[in-house]
């Protein structure tokens, strides 16, 4: 299990880098191009925007997996023992409910971009790719956040942060 989980944390590190990698080159580029060479290239501005879009939802989960993320903690903080693993318990089971919502109404979200044909304007690529971007990240979001919950179910309590 451990495995798994620290695999798909590296690949949302390397999805992570490219996106950023992507964004930064593209913003990079239609600066120079706005400043210096004057072209009418608007997919640059498109291509950084669908990054971040990416970026911005991975670092989401990234977040909520390492505690990183703004969260009223004061219930967990004064608990100890069974009650604080309660309280866990029941956070994450919220958040993968939720997360299992969106994830399956992203799927709804794609069959109508398929059907519609939609290209995105300045790339002309298929919107399924920057709506797969809710699809990819709850995805990964109810499978880390199992994962995490699993955790904490068979931890002990002095394991529980």
């Amino acid at each position: 299990m451990k495995k798994i989980y620290n695999f798909l944390n590296r690949i949302e590190y390397f999805i992570l880098i490219i996106t950023f990698t992507i964004m930064i080159l593209s913003t990079f580029a239609q600066v120079i191009n706005r400043n210096f060479i004057g072209l009418s290239i608007s997919w640059f501005e498109e291509l950084a925007r669908y990054s971040m879009v990416y970026m911005a939802l991975l670092a989401t989960e990234i977040g909520l997996r390492d505690g990183s993320q703004i969260s009223i903690t004061l219930l967990t903080d004064i608990a100890k023992g069974f009650l604080k693993k309660l309280l866990l318990i029941i956070v994450k089971v919220i958040i993968i409910v939720f997360s299992a919502v969106i994830f399956i109404t992203s799927f709804q979200i794609q069959r109508v971009q398929i059907m519609a044909n939609q290209t995105s304007a300045g790339l002309r690529i298929p919107m399924v790719i920057p709506y797969f971007a809710l699809t990819l990240n709850f995805g990964i979001i109810v499978i880390t956040q199992s994962l995490q919950l699993i955790m904490i179910i068979f931890s002990k309590n002095r394991e529980i942060k």
